[in-house]
């Protein structure tokens, strides 16, 4: 209980993480029907970085920073315009003072049919939360275990939907909960389209994990991974990555673009890497 996303928010990992977001959202709405996002994880949806909890690790200077001053590729821009436009739009004055979190990120993308159930244990910040989208006919706030919600909560009435799950990881265990939680989630809502986030640093179980998704045998899964630094002498964060089930099928071909001039731009050192690759499915 004692992890305060202000202090990353922002940074290398969000980039990744909320950029896929945005174009899985964008992908859904290439249909009229309407469908829900279910964040199990929600965090308190926006983050001043100019608090002094931002302030302190600066780690938004090396993430959507850098990505800000960017130049890059006409695809590549293309891919991340939603998020960027996103972000640029709560700064309207040019700086950057306020970063969506994937609840407010969502909630700016949607159209009127769509619907987010956000879900936060901490009391504090489910608060923040239900501040924020207070009165949001479109939001609801649960205070609530997110893994509870795997079970619970699926499948959403509309049928269609996004399933994000971005654990804290700051207890043993979480890359296991990770597959029984996809494991059970699937049974009950197949068709979902999933996007589970995972750190990368000295030690991970990155292999076992992989391993292990692999066993359920879920027919199509990407996986997509930016790494900034090496992990040799560092015990923090060095990368992260993102497992998205059932994604469009654009998605492999954008990220083959896009995860290259991530590295470029974000890279911290030398041995900055990045790769995308099917767990399961095309190839």
């Amino acid at each position: 209980m004692n992890y305060r996303h202000i202090y990353h928010a922002g940074n290398f990992a969000d980039v990744l993480k909320h950029a896929v977001l945005a174009r899985l959202i964008v992908y859904l709405q290439q249909k009229d029907k309407a469908f829900r996002l279910l964040d199990t994880h929600a965090g308190i949806g926006l983050y001043d970085l100019s608090s002094e909890e931002a302030q302190k690790t600066g780690e938004w200077k090396d993430g959507i920073g850098r990505l800000l001053e960017a130049e890059l590729p006409a695809p590549v821009s293309a891919f991340l315009a939603p998020y960027i436009e996103a972000v640029r739009t709560l700064n309207p004055d040019g700086s950057i003072r306020l970063y969506p979190g994937s609840p407010k990120l969502s909630r700016m993308l949607f159209r009127p049919q769509d619907r987010l159930s956000a879900m936060e244990l901490h009391p504090d910040d489910c608060r923040a939360l239900s501040r924020l989208f207070e009165g949001d006919y479109q939001v609801r706030v649960t205070e609530l275990d997110g893994w509870l919600t795997l079970g619970a909560h699926l499948p959403p009435k509309e049928k269609r939907g996004i399933v994000l799950v971005d654990p804290p990881f700051e207890i043993d265990g979480e890359y296991d909960r990770l597959v029984d939680g996809l494991s059970r989630a699937s049974r009950r809502f197949s068709t979902g389209v999933y996007c589970l986030w995972y750190p990368i640093k000295k030690g991970a179980p990155i292999a076992a994990f992989h391993q292990a998704l692999k066993e359920l045998e879920i027919p199509k899964m990407l996986c997509a991974e930016l790494s900034v630094r090496s992990d040799r002498e560092t015990t923090g964060l060095s990368g992260s990555g993102l497992i998205i089930v059932n994604p469009p099928y654009t998605l492999k071909d954008e990220l083959h673009a896009a995860l290259p001039e991530l590295k470029r731009v974000l890279a911290q050192d030398r041995f900055a890497s990045q790769r995308c690759f099917w767990l399961r499915g095309e190839e």
